[in-house]
């Protein structure tokens, strides 16, 4: 298990801040934030090649805070791979168990390198693999040292959409043979694809830490909620009208909610696959229908988000079809159609 309690680390002009949090034994954690939130700070100073100025690190139910690199067992796989070139993979891997005896070091090359699909690249040198074989070659001189948890990097970054998903492949493979994993990402899809357990940082601190479905489905606020993807999350007043809750937002919609408690502030939560766009007002069990105007439409990988302006600014996510066929374009007027259930009231 890893622990940290209150780490900080100041850089003269960046910062980490106060950082807590637990990455239990088998979990695959995905620390997720944009560029610049201080994702590998944290990563190098919880492997030790930044010394944190005050907080704890604790593996394994050691405190690793001021022990070396080398001694943390910890293993840490960068972006770029840090593999030595000069060197065939057969030595980058023995490099790592320098010290042990001859014939247990080429057995750990022999099974790791068939585990993990490297077996026939052994004699080869870095300048003739592909970046996903690089990729394998870096993870296996990592694993072969043994660690109690693998730190990856940005493991997937500048890859294609085939090789990304081949490496999530063998990083489930790794996980599930036993292996606990501390993944940095800024992508989100990459994060639900993979992680049990998600921490999602900014500007040097964590702002809310659990399981997928507690950070995608209950952000905190604002910034988690556009960063994983929400482009519906405005702030709202729960009042009654005829015995009914509905959710005021500042720019005068009344939203009506499944249930809700009289004068409780908060946000109102919809995804963009509930709202129906529609020419007209349907004659539907949608109770929420608003009228408003396409602000923008953009595309995005599986489909396109229409933003409608109707009093706040709302996003629906339609496919390529749909938008041909309502032959939608920026300016028309359009109405927003979805159910109270499919509208999430989060407390402030």
């Amino acid at each position: 298990m890893l622990k940290l309690t209150g780490v900080n680390k100041d850089l003269r002009g960046f910062c980490i801040k106060d950082i807590s949090f637990t990455v239990e034994d088998g979990d695959y954690f995905i620390l997720l934030g944009p560029s610049g939130a201080g994702k590998s700070i944290l990563l190098e100073t919880i492997a030790g090649l930044l010394r944190s100025d005050t907080g704890r690190i604790e593996l394994g139910g050691r405190d690793i805070t001021k022990l070396p690199i080398q001694q943390r067992k910890v293993g840490l796989v960068f972006q770029d791979h840090a593999i030595f070139p000069h060197m065939k993979v057969r030595k980058n891997l023995a490099y790592a168990l320098h010290g042990q005896p001859h014939e247990e070091i080429k057995d750990k090359i022999e099974r790791l390198s068939t585990k993990l699909g490297i077996d026939d690249m052994l004699e080869r040198y870095p300048s003739t693999l592909s970046g996903g074989e690089l990729q394998r070659v870096a993870l296996a001189r990592t694993l072969i040292q043994e660690p109690e948890i693998l730190l990856l990097d940005e493991p997937l970054a500048s890859m294609d959409s085939q090789l990304k998903s081949e490496i999530r492949v063998l990083l489930r493979q790794i996980h599930r043979g036993g292996q606990t994993i501390m993944h940095v990402t800024h992508d989100y899809e990459e994060a639900l694809s993979l992680g049990n357990r998600i921490a999602v940082m900014d500007h040097g601190s964590i702002l809310q830490s659990g399981t997928p479905d507690e950070v995608f489905h209950h952000p905190r606020n604002g910034f988690v909620a556009h960063f994983i993807g929400i482009r519906n999350f405005i702030p709202a007043k729960i009042r009654m009208f005829g015995g009914l809750p509905f959710a005021e937002t500042q720019g005068g919609m009344k939203i009506r909610l499944g249930s809700g408690q009289e004068n409780l502030k908060g946000f109102v939560m919809i995804r963009g696959e509930d709202i129906v766009l529609s020419a007209a007002a349907l004659d539907s069990s949608a109770i929420n229908m608003f009228e408003g105007r396409v602000e923008e439409i953009i595309a995005t990988p599986s489909g396109f988000d229409i933003c409608v302006d109707a009093g706040d600014k709302l996003h629906a996510l339609i496919t390529g079809v749909s938008l041909e066929k309502m032959e939608i374009m920026e300016g028309m007027r359009l109405w927003l159609n979805f159910k109270a259930t499919a509208v999430k009231f989060i407390e402030e």
